[in-house]
Protein backbone atom coordinates (compact mmCIF):
# COMPACT_ATOMS: atom_id res chain seq x y z
CA UNK A 1 0.00 0.00 0.00
CA UNK A 2 1.02 3.02 -0.99
CA UNK A 3 2.39 5.76 1.87
CA UNK A 4 -0.03 9.02 2.52
CA UNK A 5 1.85 12.03 1.49
CA UNK A 6 1.17 15.70 2.15
CA UNK A 7 2.83 18.99 0.89
CA UNK A 8 3.52 21.67 3.55
CA UNK A 9 4.63 24.60 1.95
CA UNK A 10 6.40 28.04 3.54
CA UNK A 11 6.10 30.99 1.20
CA UNK A 12 8.22 32.92 3.49
CA UNK A 13 11.29 30.94 2.06
CA UNK A 14 9.50 29.52 -1.32
CA UNK A 15 10.12 26.04 0.18
CA UNK A 16 7.68 23.29 -0.70
CA UNK A 17 8.58 20.43 2.03
CA UNK A 18 7.32 16.69 1.43
CA UNK A 19 6.58 14.83 4.04
CA UNK A 20 5.49 11.12 4.11
CA UNK A 21 3.67 9.08 6.97
CA UNK A 22 3.31 5.02 6.63
CA UNK A 23 0.04 4.14 6.30
CA UNK A 24 -1.69 2.88 9.74
CA UNK A 25 -3.32 -0.06 7.66
CA UNK A 26 0.18 -1.24 6.45
CA UNK A 27 0.38 -5.23 6.03
CA UNK A 28 3.66 -5.32 6.78
CA UNK A 29 3.73 -8.10 8.71
CA UNK A 30 6.20 -6.80 11.40
CA UNK A 31 3.35 -5.25 12.75
CA UNK A 32 1.34 -8.00 13.63
CA UNK A 33 4.12 -9.56 15.41
CA UNK A 34 4.38 -8.58 18.84
CA UNK A 35 7.81 -7.98 20.88
CA UNK A 36 9.56 -6.70 17.60
CA UNK A 37 13.31 -6.60 17.79
CA UNK A 38 13.61 -3.75 15.16
CA UNK A 39 11.01 -1.21 17.59
CA UNK A 40 12.64 1.57 18.46
CA UNK A 41 9.61 3.13 20.14
CA UNK A 42 10.12 3.29 24.32
CA UNK A 43 8.38 0.14 26.40
CA UNK A 44 5.23 0.68 28.14
CA UNK A 45 5.34 -2.46 30.62
CA UNK A 46 2.71 -2.77 32.76
CA UNK A 47 4.32 -3.80 36.04
CA UNK A 48 1.03 -5.11 37.88
CA UNK A 49 0.98 -7.98 35.84
CA UNK A 50 3.61 -10.34 33.40
CA UNK A 51 3.26 -10.60 29.71
CA UNK A 52 5.60 -11.78 28.30
CA UNK A 53 4.75 -10.13 24.69
CA UNK A 54 5.70 -6.76 25.93
CA UNK A 55 8.67 -7.78 27.00
CA UNK A 56 12.34 -5.82 26.13
CA UNK A 57 12.94 -8.12 22.77
CA UNK A 58 17.13 -6.97 23.03
CA UNK A 59 17.19 -8.79 26.56
CA UNK A 60 15.77 -12.22 28.23
CA UNK A 61 12.26 -11.94 28.93
CA UNK A 62 12.45 -12.00 32.17
CA UNK A 63 14.78 -9.47 32.83
CA UNK A 64 11.81 -6.97 31.68
CA UNK A 65 10.36 -8.17 34.85
CA UNK A 66 12.98 -9.68 37.65
CA UNK A 67 15.92 -8.92 36.53
CA UNK A 68 18.38 -11.77 38.19
CA UNK A 69 21.37 -11.06 35.46
CA UNK A 70 24.54 -11.32 38.14
CA UNK A 71 25.96 -7.97 39.07
CA UNK A 72 29.05 -7.06 36.92
CA UNK A 73 27.60 -8.94 33.83
CA UNK A 74 25.63 -8.49 30.82
CA UNK A 75 23.80 -9.72 28.03
CA UNK A 76 25.51 -9.92 24.79
CA UNK A 77 23.09 -10.78 21.47
CA UNK A 78 24.15 -13.74 19.34
CA UNK A 79 23.07 -13.16 16.04
CA UNK A 80 23.81 -16.57 14.57
CA UNK A 81 21.50 -18.22 17.29
CA UNK A 82 18.57 -15.77 16.76
CA UNK A 83 16.20 -14.84 13.75
CA UNK A 84 12.53 -13.60 13.79
CA UNK A 85 11.74 -15.75 10.88
CA UNK A 86 10.87 -13.14 8.42
CA UNK A 87 12.51 -15.82 5.36
CA UNK A 88 14.63 -18.53 5.77
CA UNK A 89 18.04 -18.22 6.39
CA UNK A 90 20.14 -21.42 5.16
CA UNK A 91 23.54 -19.34 6.36
CA UNK A 92 21.86 -19.96 10.16
CA UNK A 93 19.77 -23.07 9.62
CA UNK A 94 19.55 -26.74 8.70
CA UNK A 95 16.99 -29.47 8.35
CA UNK A 96 18.80 -32.48 10.07
CA UNK A 97 15.75 -35.22 9.31
CA UNK A 98 16.47 -37.85 11.73
CA UNK A 99 13.38 -40.97 12.38
CA UNK A 100 14.11 -41.93 15.97
CA UNK A 101 14.46 -45.52 15.70
CA UNK A 102 11.73 -47.54 15.74
CA UNK A 103 8.56 -45.27 15.36
CA UNK A 104 6.11 -44.10 12.78
CA UNK A 105 8.08 -41.25 11.86
CA UNK A 106 9.53 -40.07 8.45
CA UNK A 107 11.35 -36.67 8.57
CA UNK A 108 11.50 -34.34 5.20
CA UNK A 109 12.41 -31.25 4.58
CA UNK A 110 9.41 -30.66 2.58
CA UNK A 111 7.47 -30.50 6.43
CA UNK A 112 9.35 -27.27 7.65
CA UNK A 113 10.20 -24.41 6.26
CA UNK A 114 9.05 -20.37 6.82
CA UNK A 115 6.46 -18.22 6.10
CA UNK A 116 4.37 -15.57 7.66
CA UNK A 117 7.16 -14.74 9.94
CA UNK A 118 7.25 -17.92 11.29
CA UNK A 119 9.28 -21.32 11.37
CA UNK A 120 6.83 -23.89 10.92
CA UNK A 121 7.16 -27.88 11.47
CA UNK A 122 4.04 -29.75 10.09
CA UNK A 123 2.74 -33.48 10.87
CA UNK A 124 1.17 -34.91 8.02
CA UNK A 125 -0.33 -38.42 7.13
CA UNK A 126 1.46 -41.13 4.62
CA UNK A 127 -1.74 -42.91 4.05
CA UNK A 128 0.62 -45.24 1.39
CA UNK A 129 3.30 -46.41 4.56
CA UNK A 130 1.99 -48.37 7.28
CA UNK A 131 5.56 -47.83 8.83
CA UNK A 132 6.30 -44.53 8.32
CA UNK A 133 2.88 -42.58 7.92
CA UNK A 134 3.84 -39.91 10.44
CA UNK A 135 5.50 -37.61 8.12
CA UNK A 136 7.66 -34.49 9.92
CA UNK A 137 10.85 -32.65 9.97
CA UNK A 138 13.42 -31.25 11.78
CA UNK A 139 15.63 -28.20 12.03
CA UNK A 140 18.59 -27.22 13.91
CA UNK A 141 21.18 -24.45 14.05
CA UNK A 142 24.55 -24.49 12.15
CA UNK A 143 26.05 -22.74 14.72
CA UNK A 144 26.85 -23.92 18.71
CA UNK A 145 26.94 -22.34 22.09
CA UNK A 146 27.43 -22.94 25.66
CA UNK A 147 27.27 -21.61 28.88
CA UNK A 148 27.14 -18.73 30.31
CA UNK A 149 24.02 -18.40 28.13
CA UNK A 150 20.06 -18.10 27.42
CA UNK A 151 18.03 -18.71 24.63
CA UNK A 152 14.21 -18.17 24.13
CA UNK A 153 12.00 -19.12 21.73
CA UNK A 154 8.35 -18.25 21.23
CA UNK A 155 6.05 -21.04 20.53
CA UNK A 156 2.76 -22.11 19.41
CA UNK A 157 2.07 -26.16 19.77
CA UNK A 158 0.55 -28.38 17.18
CA UNK A 159 -2.48 -29.77 19.13
CA UNK A 160 -1.77 -33.50 18.30
CA UNK A 161 -0.61 -36.68 20.20
CA UNK A 162 3.43 -35.61 19.35
CA UNK A 163 6.64 -33.30 21.61
CA UNK A 164 6.68 -30.28 20.01
CA UNK A 165 10.25 -29.51 21.11
CA UNK A 166 12.75 -27.08 21.35
CA UNK A 167 16.31 -28.52 22.82
CA UNK A 168 20.14 -28.10 22.60
CA UNK A 169 22.41 -31.09 21.79
CA UNK A 170 26.14 -31.49 20.55
CA UNK A 171 25.62 -33.60 18.44
CA UNK A 172 27.61 -36.60 19.09
CA UNK A 173 25.29 -39.84 20.60
CA UNK A 174 27.94 -41.56 22.57
CA UNK A 175 29.70 -38.12 24.31
CA UNK A 176 26.45 -36.00 24.93
CA UNK A 177 25.34 -32.84 26.31
CA UNK A 178 21.51 -32.01 26.08
CA UNK A 179 19.20 -29.82 27.47
CA UNK A 180 15.39 -30.04 25.89
CA UNK A 181 13.41 -26.84 27.29
CA UNK A 182 10.45 -28.34 26.30
CA UNK A 183 8.64 -31.26 25.27
CA UNK A 184 5.24 -30.54 25.32
CA UNK A 185 2.03 -33.02 24.08
CA UNK A 186 -1.17 -30.84 24.57
CA UNK A 187 -3.33 -33.73 23.38
CA UNK A 188 -2.16 -37.08 24.31
CA UNK A 189 -3.93 -39.83 23.03
CA UNK A 190 -2.71 -41.85 26.07
CA UNK A 191 -5.25 -41.85 29.29
CA UNK A 192 -2.38 -42.48 31.95
CA UNK A 193 -2.21 -41.84 35.57
CA UNK A 194 -0.89 -38.23 34.86
CA UNK A 195 -3.72 -35.61 34.68
CA UNK A 196 -1.36 -32.77 34.70
CA UNK A 197 1.15 -33.99 31.39
CA UNK A 198 -0.70 -32.03 28.98
CA UNK A 199 0.28 -28.90 31.22
CA UNK A 200 3.88 -30.10 31.55
CA UNK A 201 7.02 -28.28 30.09
CA UNK A 202 8.75 -31.79 30.53
CA UNK A 203 12.11 -30.16 30.33
CA UNK A 204 15.42 -32.61 31.24
CA UNK A 205 18.68 -32.56 31.01
CA UNK A 206 21.28 -35.65 29.54
CA UNK A 207 24.48 -36.02 30.31
CA UNK A 208 25.87 -39.31 28.91
CA UNK A 209 29.79 -40.05 29.09
CA UNK A 210 31.47 -43.40 28.15
CA UNK A 211 27.33 -45.42 28.18
CA UNK A 212 26.95 -43.96 31.10
CA UNK A 213 23.74 -41.97 31.19
CA UNK A 214 22.59 -39.23 33.81
CA UNK A 215 19.49 -37.41 33.54
CA UNK A 216 16.90 -35.35 35.30
CA UNK A 217 13.54 -34.34 34.77
CA UNK A 218 11.50 -30.84 35.14
CA UNK A 219 7.95 -31.42 34.79
CA UNK A 220 6.68 -27.66 35.51
CA UNK A 221 3.08 -26.98 34.66
CA UNK A 222 2.33 -23.40 32.98
CA UNK A 223 -1.24 -23.32 35.47
CA UNK A 224 1.88 -22.96 38.44
CA UNK A 225 2.50 -19.43 36.82
CA UNK A 226 2.22 -16.39 39.04
CA UNK A 227 -1.76 -15.06 39.09
CA UNK A 228 -0.65 -11.70 37.29
CA UNK A 229 1.06 -13.33 34.58
CA UNK A 230 -0.92 -12.94 31.43
CA UNK A 231 -0.47 -16.85 30.08
CA UNK A 232 -1.34 -18.31 33.21
CA UNK A 233 -3.12 -21.89 32.30
CA UNK A 234 -3.30 -21.31 28.54
CA UNK A 235 -2.64 -24.07 27.01
CA UNK A 236 0.26 -24.47 24.64
CA UNK A 237 -1.91 -24.75 21.65
CA UNK A 238 -4.14 -22.14 22.55
CA UNK A 239 -1.41 -19.10 22.56
CA UNK A 240 1.64 -18.88 21.88
CA UNK A 241 4.16 -19.21 24.63
CA UNK A 242 8.03 -18.35 25.56
CA UNK A 243 10.12 -20.94 26.41
CA UNK A 244 13.57 -20.78 27.64
CA UNK A 245 16.69 -22.05 29.28
CA UNK A 246 19.96 -19.86 30.87
CA UNK A 247 22.68 -22.13 31.16
CA UNK A 248 24.79 -20.69 34.14
CA UNK A 249 27.15 -23.36 34.35
CA UNK A 250 28.62 -26.80 34.27
CA UNK A 251 26.39 -28.20 36.56
CA UNK A 252 23.07 -25.59 36.79
CA UNK A 253 20.27 -24.70 34.09
CA UNK A 254 17.07 -22.38 35.13
CA UNK A 255 14.33 -23.06 32.85
CA UNK A 256 11.84 -20.16 31.77
CA UNK A 257 8.18 -19.99 30.96
CA UNK A 258 6.69 -16.50 29.48
CA UNK A 259 8.91 -14.54 31.84
CA UNK A 260 9.06 -16.79 34.90
CA UNK A 261 11.33 -19.02 36.25
CA UNK A 262 10.10 -22.66 35.85
CA UNK A 263 11.96 -25.12 37.64
CA UNK A 264 15.70 -25.73 37.40
CA UNK A 265 18.03 -29.00 36.85
CA UNK A 266 21.65 -29.26 38.39
CA UNK A 267 23.90 -31.80 36.86
CA UNK A 268 26.52 -34.05 39.24
CA UNK A 269 28.76 -34.72 36.20
CA UNK A 270 30.44 -31.62 34.46
CA UNK A 271 27.51 -30.38 31.03
CA UNK A 272 30.46 -28.59 29.20
CA UNK A 273 30.06 -29.20 25.69
CA UNK A 274 28.92 -26.66 23.02
CA UNK A 275 25.27 -27.61 21.93
CA UNK A 276 23.24 -26.79 18.44
CA UNK A 277 19.53 -25.34 19.02
CA UNK A 278 16.74 -27.96 17.68
CA UNK A 279 12.88 -27.57 16.93
CA UNK A 280 11.28 -30.82 15.90
CA UNK A 281 7.64 -32.98 15.86
CA UNK A 282 7.75 -36.58 16.66
CA UNK A 283 5.65 -38.85 18.10
CA UNK A 284 6.12 -42.48 18.94
CA UNK A 285 3.53 -45.07 20.65
CA UNK A 286 4.32 -44.97 24.49
CA UNK A 287 3.15 -43.20 27.52
CA UNK A 288 5.49 -41.14 28.57
CA UNK A 289 4.95 -39.51 25.14
CA UNK A 290 1.87 -39.73 25.27
CA UNK A 291 1.06 -41.91 22.40
CA UNK A 292 0.09 -42.01 19.10
CA UNK A 293 -2.30 -39.11 17.35
CA UNK A 294 -5.29 -40.05 15.52
CA UNK A 295 -4.32 -40.43 11.77
CA UNK A 296 -6.96 -38.08 11.04
CA UNK A 297 -5.50 -35.86 12.90
CA UNK A 298 -2.58 -35.47 10.42
CA UNK A 299 -4.59 -34.28 7.55
CA UNK A 300 -6.10 -30.83 10.20
CA UNK A 301 -3.78 -27.88 8.97
CA UNK A 302 -5.41 -26.22 11.93
CA UNK A 303 -3.78 -28.91 14.36
CA UNK A 304 -1.03 -30.41 12.98
CA UNK A 305 1.32 -27.33 12.82
CA UNK A 306 3.81 -26.17 15.23
CA UNK A 307 4.85 -22.35 14.81
CA UNK A 308 8.07 -20.57 16.27
CA UNK A 309 7.72 -16.65 16.17
CA UNK A 310 11.29 -16.23 17.31
CA UNK A 311 14.49 -17.15 18.92
CA UNK A 312 16.38 -14.89 20.50
CA UNK A 313 19.70 -16.21 22.07
CA UNK A 314 22.56 -14.27 24.34
CA UNK A 315 25.57 -14.93 26.02
CA UNK A 316 26.98 -13.42 29.40
CA UNK A 317 29.40 -11.31 29.49
CA UNK A 318 31.84 -9.87 32.27
CA UNK A 319 31.85 -5.71 32.06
Amino acid sequence: MKPQCKIISIPLFLISVLGCQPNANSNDPQNSKPNNANATAPLQIDRTMINVNQADPNLPSFVSFNDTTPAGAYWEKVDALSDEFDDWNSAKWVKTNWNYGNTPVNMLNKNSGVDDGNLWIKATLNAKSEKQWFETSRVRSKAKIKFPMYTESRIKTAHISAYNTFWLNNGDINDRDEIDIIENNSNPSTDYANPDYPWQMSSQYFVVKDGVTERAKGNFDNRHLSEKNTLKGVTWNEAYHVVGAWWQDEHTVQFYLNGEPAGKVTTTNPFTLAQHLIWDLWTQDSSWVGGLPNKTDLLDDARNTMRVDWVRTWQLKTK
